[in-house]
Protein backbone atom coordinates (compact mmCIF):
# COMPACT_ATOMS: atom_id res chain seq x y z
CA UNK A 1 0.00 0.00 0.00
CA UNK A 2 1.73 3.26 -1.24
CA UNK A 3 1.47 6.38 1.43
CA UNK A 4 1.57 10.01 0.44
CA UNK A 5 4.35 11.42 1.37
CA UNK A 6 4.89 15.41 1.98
CA UNK A 7 8.09 16.84 1.99
CA UNK A 8 8.34 20.23 3.81
CA UNK A 9 11.04 22.69 3.90
CA UNK A 10 12.62 26.11 3.68
CA UNK A 11 14.11 28.30 0.54
CA UNK A 12 17.04 29.36 1.52
CA UNK A 13 18.04 32.19 0.24
CA UNK A 14 21.08 34.92 0.32
CA UNK A 15 22.16 36.14 3.61
CA UNK A 16 19.38 34.37 5.37
CA UNK A 17 20.48 32.05 8.23
CA UNK A 18 21.37 33.11 11.70
CA UNK A 19 24.42 31.73 13.47
CA UNK A 20 21.68 29.61 15.40
CA UNK A 21 19.85 28.25 12.71
CA UNK A 22 22.83 27.21 10.83
CA UNK A 23 24.30 25.32 14.14
CA UNK A 24 20.77 23.74 14.51
CA UNK A 25 20.50 22.69 10.45
CA UNK A 26 23.91 21.70 11.02
CA UNK A 27 23.68 19.59 14.19
CA UNK A 28 26.46 21.00 16.06
CA UNK A 29 26.77 23.91 18.57
CA UNK A 30 26.89 27.52 18.17
CA UNK A 31 30.14 27.59 19.74
CA UNK A 32 31.59 25.45 16.60
CA UNK A 33 30.32 27.83 13.72
CA UNK A 34 31.71 30.24 15.56
CA UNK A 35 35.73 29.28 15.69
CA UNK A 36 35.22 28.04 12.01
CA UNK A 37 33.99 31.96 11.32
CA UNK A 38 36.73 33.15 13.15
CA UNK A 39 39.22 31.03 12.04
CA UNK A 40 38.17 32.07 8.25
CA UNK A 41 36.96 28.38 7.36
CA UNK A 42 33.31 29.26 7.18
CA UNK A 43 31.47 32.83 6.49
CA UNK A 44 34.02 34.67 5.34
CA UNK A 45 31.65 37.75 4.72
CA UNK A 46 30.14 38.04 7.98
CA UNK A 47 31.01 41.05 9.74
CA UNK A 48 29.84 42.53 12.94
CA UNK A 49 28.62 40.69 16.32
CA UNK A 50 27.70 37.01 16.05
CA UNK A 51 24.33 37.66 16.80
CA UNK A 52 24.32 40.06 13.44
CA UNK A 53 25.97 37.31 11.16
CA UNK A 54 23.60 35.78 8.47
CA UNK A 55 24.81 33.05 6.23
CA UNK A 56 23.56 32.13 2.89
CA UNK A 57 23.07 28.55 1.43
CA UNK A 58 26.07 28.35 -0.07
CA UNK A 59 27.35 28.00 3.56
CA UNK A 60 25.15 26.18 4.60
CA UNK A 61 26.22 23.44 2.20
CA UNK A 62 30.28 24.01 3.09
CA UNK A 63 29.13 24.34 6.55
CA UNK A 64 27.53 20.26 6.36
CA UNK A 65 30.26 19.63 4.06
CA UNK A 66 32.97 20.49 6.96
CA UNK A 67 30.95 18.88 9.92
CA UNK A 68 30.94 15.07 7.39
CA UNK A 69 34.39 15.61 6.71
CA UNK A 70 35.42 16.24 10.68
CA UNK A 71 33.25 13.58 12.02
CA UNK A 72 33.77 10.68 9.08
CA UNK A 73 37.61 11.35 8.64
CA UNK A 74 38.41 12.35 12.08
CA UNK A 75 39.63 15.38 10.25
CA UNK A 76 40.89 18.49 12.22
CA UNK A 77 39.19 21.90 11.24
CA UNK A 78 42.19 22.94 8.54
CA UNK A 79 42.47 20.10 6.94
CA UNK A 80 38.48 19.44 6.79
CA UNK A 81 38.15 23.47 5.32
CA UNK A 82 41.45 22.52 2.67
CA UNK A 83 39.08 19.53 1.52
CA UNK A 84 36.20 21.47 1.28
CA UNK A 85 37.78 24.38 -0.87
CA UNK A 86 39.28 21.28 -3.22
CA UNK A 87 35.27 19.27 -3.55
CA UNK A 88 34.04 23.57 -4.35
CA UNK A 89 36.96 24.26 -6.96
CA UNK A 90 35.76 20.58 -8.85
CA UNK A 91 32.42 21.84 -9.13
CA UNK A 92 33.39 25.16 -10.40
CA UNK A 93 35.55 23.40 -12.82
CA UNK A 94 32.97 20.42 -13.81
CA UNK A 95 30.38 23.46 -14.13
CA UNK A 96 32.53 25.80 -16.55
CA UNK A 97 33.20 22.58 -18.29
CA UNK A 98 29.58 21.68 -19.26
CA UNK A 99 28.82 24.92 -19.79
CA UNK A 100 27.26 26.22 -17.02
Amino acid sequence: MAQDRVLTGIVVDEETLTVDELAHACAVERRWVRARVEAGLLGTTVTGQVQEWRFASAELARARRLVALERDFDANEELAALVADLIEEVERLRAQLRGG
